[in-house]
């Protein structure tokens, strides 16, 4: 974790950045948020469509919109993120909002010094597992966090989709489909704005969908299922085409956006 702390440092203060340009964004829409509307996508919703009354840990949860969405579903909710302004905005909002969900600043790799507790479900989703330079411990993270029987969900962009670099604005081919060494990027706005006026200084690391599986599956986790999609709720690439149902695919849908695991511990 020490070899890592200059990475995650320099994440972390461009999240915390991050947190105030997305907070007033139209992508984030918080005024939708606060009157009703739900952050959670077709996927999630579909593959976790009953969490009444059940325990739910969200990993990497931004400023909590989601976790904060499974809570109005009824659903005892804790959100991790390392983000201290992140977490200050999602504890504003559970406040405000008058819900139950707890919220803890850490890395989500060291989420077990912090929350002792285990859960039905540990939930995680879109442009998580990249800021990780090793999922082993963040699958043995995960059951440590399950009670038995419980289940595991993650929505996540696809792992061809971190091969490219988009800072010119167009797709270029330039990472390893499993290249271990870190990726740094430095570049002008952030996903939610790309004309905010802040520099985004970012390290990265690309996994391939085996290194997903098999850090869940040495940890006990049984797959379920994967699925992968040629589509994605979110326009953040460059040139993604709106479907009829509101989806975003590239021009020639020649490789998948997103995919989705859903496993049990048993």
């Amino acid at each position: 974790m020490s070899d890592n702390n200059h990475y995650f440092e320099t994440n972390r203060a461009t999240w915390n950045t991050k947190v105030k340009e997305h907070s007033k964004s139209d992508m984030y829409n918080i005024k939708a948020f606060k009157e009703g509307k739900s952050s959670l996508m077709s996927y999630e919703l579909k593959a976790l469509s009953d969490v009444k009354d059940k325990s739910l840990l969200h990993l990497q949860c931004h400023f909590g919109q989601d976790t904060l969405s499974w809570s109005r579903l009824g659903a005892k909710c804790v959100g991790v993120d390392l983000s201290d302004e992140g977490i200050k905005l999602a504890q504003q909002l559970n406040k405000e909002l008058k819900l139950d969900a707890e919220f803890v600043c850490c890395n989500v790799l060291e989420t077990s010094k912090y929350v002792n507790n285990t859960f039905d479900i540990v939930f995680t989703s879109y442009g998580v597992i990249g800021w990780l330079p090793d999922l082993k411990p963040w699958g043995r993270m995960i059951a440590e966090r399950l009670k038995k029987g419980g289940t595991f969900y993650m929505a996540e962009f696809h792992p061809i989709v971190w091969m490219f670099d988009y800072r010119e604005g167009k797709s270029i081919m330039r990472y390893g489909y499993m290249q271990d060494e870190v990726i740094y990027e430095e570049y002008e706005g952030t996903y939610a704005n790309q004309d905010a006026k802040m520099t985004s200084k970012e390290y990265g690391w690309n996994h391939g969908l085996s290194e997903v599986i098999n850090a869940l599956t040495e940890a006990g986790l049984h797959i379920d299922y994967l699925n992968e999609y040629d589509e994605c709720p979110y326009n953040v690439l460059p040139d993604l085409e709106q479907t009829k149902s509101g989806m975003y695919v590239t021009k020639d849908k020649l490789y998948p956006l997103i995919f989705e695991i859903k496993a049990t511990k048993f």
